[in-house]
């Protein structure tokens, strides 16, 4: 079955990697890399099962390889999970390990931080491999990439609400921002630097807590955020929250977030046009982390950095041109857009990273 799988969302090689010893079980899926070696992050969660941690890297690693094409990186798709409580089951060992799993694979997989992670966690992989992004500074590396990953959500955001709306002016609406973790909090900080009304909710009290008091932000329960009569709905923590149920609830008129795979399935991405919301396609608003952390390849560059992130609002105008020119929904436009520069890259026949798999500028530990 796991093979028909694979022809079914189109991977190259699936990794499953164990160390006993170390307590390390793990799973690497490198989706394409047509236009490069393949970059994504490594999450650490509690799956119930294999089965579920599988079933996750397939679809996580598949969505980066349409993330970076959209961003107009020259990297493929890839994701990496390790099954493992993030709050009682870290340890250098197990990190050391699963790096060095990262080395065997020459540069086809590099890794980056995600949920569960953090960059103390990405030193000790540094430690055994150098295909390792999102390093601390200190290394050459651009360290935490979530201010990036919000600065980009709020650049796509700008460019749906003049879609949507007709102006730029984020303080002008209201916000309803499920999930306060690292790019959450931010988004919300940059909301609020802007002037904007801004609803907030998380399984964290603390971090609502955060919220409210730095950022003048209303706290609501973690079920109500969907009936809060909010013009953008921002979903920011797991994926998969506008579904069926939760959907006819919504009172916004735009969807756009930095989760990633915000629609429960195609079907609710139909129904999102038909109820006249426009929905800002995921993984081209949150592809300021990846972004970011793809420039550690040439020499990390702050400056140029942020200039990139800039590049996602023009990315979002061009998907709702192509929803228009072609007639579809913005999530399959995003596809398009994706699958259309795959294509033509795929044609020129590049070697894997056109031969540049090394980091430059990186010290050593």
């Amino acid at each position: 079955m796991i093979f028909e799988t694979l022809d079914i969302y189109g991977h190259e090689q699936v990794v499953f990697c164990h160390n006993k010893d170390a307590g390390l079980k793990a799973i690497i899926a490198i989706h394409n890399t047509v236009l490069g070696p393949a970059l994504g992050g490594t999450r650490m969660w509690p799956y119930k099962s294999e089965a579920e941690a599988l079933n996750d890297v397939l679809r996580l690693s598949r969505g980066m390889t349409y993330k970076n094409a959209v961003a107009g990186l020259n990297i493929g798709g890839g994701k990496a999970v390790i099954i493992g409580n993030p709050a009682t089951d870290k340890s250098e060992a197990l990190f050391r390990a699963f790096g060095q799993f990262v080395e065997s694979l020459g540069g086809r997989y590099i890794t980056a931080e995600d949920v569960g992670i953090d960059v103390n966690d990405m030193e000790y992989v540094y430690r055994e491999t150098e295909y390792v992004t999102g390093v601390h500074q200190v290394h050459g590396g651009s360290g935490d990439p979530s201010p990036f990953t919000a600065y980009g959500t709020l650049q796509g955001l700008m460019a749906t609400l003049n879609r949507q709306f007709g102006d730029e002016d984020v303080g002008k609406y209201s916000y309803a921002v499920q999930g306060l973790g690292h790019v959450g909090m931010e988004y919300v900080k940059l909301l609020k630097e802007r002037g904007a009304k801004i609803f907030v909710t998380d399984i964290n009290p603390a971090l609502v807590e955060k919220a409210v008091t730095e950022y003048g932000a209303e706290a609501v329960g973690l079920d109500d955020i969907y009936d809060v009569p909010a013009d953008v709905y921002s979903p920011c923590a797991l994926g998969g929250t506008v579904n069926e149920q939760t959907l006819p609830r919504l009172k916004c008129k735009v969807i756009c977030g930095a989760a990633n795979n915000q629609l429960a399935n195609n079907e609710i991405g139909d129904e999102v046009v038909r109820r006249g919301i426009l929905y800002a396609p995921d993984y081209a608003v949150n592809a300021g982390g990846v972004m970011n952390v793809a420039l550690e390849l040439d020499g990390y560059n702050r400056e140029r950095a942020m200039r990139m992130m800039r590049t996602i609002y023009h990315n979002l105008s061009r998907i709702y041109e192509i929803a228009d020119r072609d007639g579809i929904p913005t999530y399959r436009a995003a596809d398009r857009l994706a699958e259309e520069r795959i294509e033509k890259i795929g044609k020129l026949k590049l070697p894997l990273g056109r031969g540049r798999t090394r980091f430059q500028g990186r010290i050593r530990a």
